[in-house]
């Protein structure tokens, strides 16, 4: 079957994925998208097509699956409408420097000077998330254009095309499908990471603020051994779209949220290295607080370039380092036994954090959206069996539930714990569907303080009294949503609780048996 010749677009376009190891679409199609699921029908199971029943839910699941194996899923959306409904995941996901191709459907070239009803300028919407984009012109520069998509995703990039109907049905030359996905990088400057070496050794106040791939298994322990030999601190960003804790690997300081917190940390250390991402600003811009979070006075040297390898500059720094000098740093957090403390009593951030530490089992995928009530696990999971976090990047709500799916399907022998704030939770809460559907083994733990809660802390860091309106637009508890009959309505088992003994009673129930499941805590 597959050695048969393409005969239209749209078949080219499947076969050229599939050659490509694309293996999963995220979908949401409509009637210009037909010719791509027929052409994917030639290749399925190796290939699938994973219904949403929401854009945003595509775009999020595939930005999960990015994160979790560096490489793309493909989503298919429909026309201009369609791809704005995803919009604000694939904002998260151009921070997460997630690899997303999308296929968009457009109306015929002969139909769009009709204005029809979806007619829209697609373009000018896909270039605000993408890092390529384009639009197919012509038939004949479909196979052309596709690989381009392609090898722009593979670069950890978020890549646009946009494919007519009629060129999707026309038959085209299809010679010539096969791609090459290799990744290619520019040398780095080993003058320049000699120089870096040299100014870290005359310092004893210095930190390596990490992002992007340097937060994988690789770049930690490579970082791991300058730390031993520097006395550096390691230092993230405040959502990092990936990171691999536990299991020996060094512990990595998280940047607060609040700018006050943030920059008493940091200005204790007078020279940042810095790679895999940029220097730490503000997440808002706040009066008299600068949108920097490092000073003037602060050192800032990039080891690389965005195009450049960061895990192989930071090795190329470390044996430029030499031996290890004997500096006095913090032991490392090893794994201990949080079960032997459980909490008790009426539920609490704090004892929701601790209790999911203490029981997220080995190589567990957390996909933290738990906004202001979960601010606490990052520390406390330090003694967590190795896990990898994934975390909200662009700050754009509605992401955790979608991201759970893609890292499901990208890792299917592990368990996704999805820790969700009931407002966020709202946004995509479609997502249930396709979790049940694809019987996907995820654990919604949905944070249930029935409000907007970071407006309220807003408000009182800003010595604020809310009115009326400001009131009305922080509460979601009138109606109170009920979340065990929302989520089995859409086919997810649920429960709901209030206190630590249940929630540790249920959690345990809940990650010894596959498949989806939700848990309401209210707080």
């Amino acid at each position: 079957m597959r050695g048969k010749k393409t005969k239209n677009g749209a078949e080219a376009v499947i076969k050229i994925l599939f050659e490509a190891g694309i293996r999963i679409c995220f979908a949401n199609a409509g009637t210009t998208e037909i010719p791509l699921l027929l052409a994917m029908d030639k290749y399925y199971p190796e290939m699938r097509a994973i219904l949403c029943l929401f854009e945003s839910v595509c775009t999020g699941a595939a930005d999960g699956y990015g994160r979790m194996l560096e490489k793309p899923a493909m989503t298919l959306l429909h026309l201009g409408p369609g791809f704005a409904n995803g919009i604000a995941n694939l904002h998260n996901a151009k921070r997460a420097k997630a690899s997303v191709l999308n296929i968009i459907g457009e109306h015929a070239t002969w139909h769009i000077p009709a204005d029809p009803p979806l007619n829209m300028e697609i373009e000018t919407l896909v270039k605000t998330v993408s890092h390529w984009y384009r639009t197919n012109k012509e038939p004949a520069r479909l196979v052309k254009d596709v690989k381009d998509a392609v090898k722009a995703s593979l670069k950890s990039q978020i890549a646009s095309l946009i494919i007519p109907y009629n060129h999707q049905i026309a038959e085209i030359d299809h010679r010539d499908l096969k791609i090459k996905g290799e990744i290619t990088y520019e040398s780095v400057d080993i003058h320049h990471i000699e120089s870096i070496a040299e100014k870290m050794k005359k310092s004893d106040k210095v930190a390596l603020f990490l992002g992007g791939k340097t937060l994988r298994k690789k770049g930690l322990e490579i970082a791991s051994k300058i730390q031993k030999k520097t006395g550096c601190a390691i230092f993230t960003e405040t959502f990092p779209g990936y990171i691999e804790r536990g299991g020996g690997l060094p512990y990595v300081e998280k940047i607060s949220y609040f700018p006050e917190e943030a920059k008493r940390l940091l200005e204790n250390y007078e020279l940042f290295v810095i790679a895999g991402t940029k220097e730490p600003v503000t997440f808002f811009g706040y009066e008299d607080i600068d949108s920097y979070l490092l000073t003037r006075n602060q050192k800032k040297l990039y080891l690389c370039n965005e195009n450049q390898d960061p895990c192989y500059a930071l090795e190329c720094l470390d044996q430029i380092l030499g031996v290890s000098k004997k500096n006095s740093i913090k032991k490392q957090k090893k794994t201990k036994n949080l079960k032997s403390n459980m909490p008790k009593g009426k539920l609490t951030p704090d004892k929701v954090s601790y209790i999911i530490a203490a029981l997220q089992p080995e190589s567990a995928i957390i996909v933290d959206e738990g906004i202001t009530s979960f601010f606490s696990y990052y520390p406390m999971s330090a003694y967590a069996p190795h896990h990898s976090l994934l975390t909200i990047t662009g700050g754009s709500i509605g992401y955790g539930m979608p991201c759970a799916i893609g890292a499901a399907i990208a890792c299917p022998d592990r368990v996704v714990m999805n820790i969700e704030a009931d407002g966020s939770a709202m946004y995509t809460i479609q997502a249930l569907w396709t979790q049940a559907h694809e019987s996907l083994n995820i654990k919604t733990l949905i944070c249930s303080n029935r409000s907007y809660n970071i407006l309220k802390i807003e408000l009182e860091r800003a010595n604020k009294i809310p009115g009326k309106n400001s009131i009305a637009s922080i509460g979601i508890d009138n109606p109170i949503i009920d979340w065990v009959s929302l989520a089995r309505g859409l086919g997810v088992n649920a429960v709901s609780v209030e206190d630590a003994e249940s929630l540790t009673f249920e959690l345990k129930k809940a990650l010894e048996n596959k498949g989806p499941y939700l848990i309401e805590m209210r707080l």
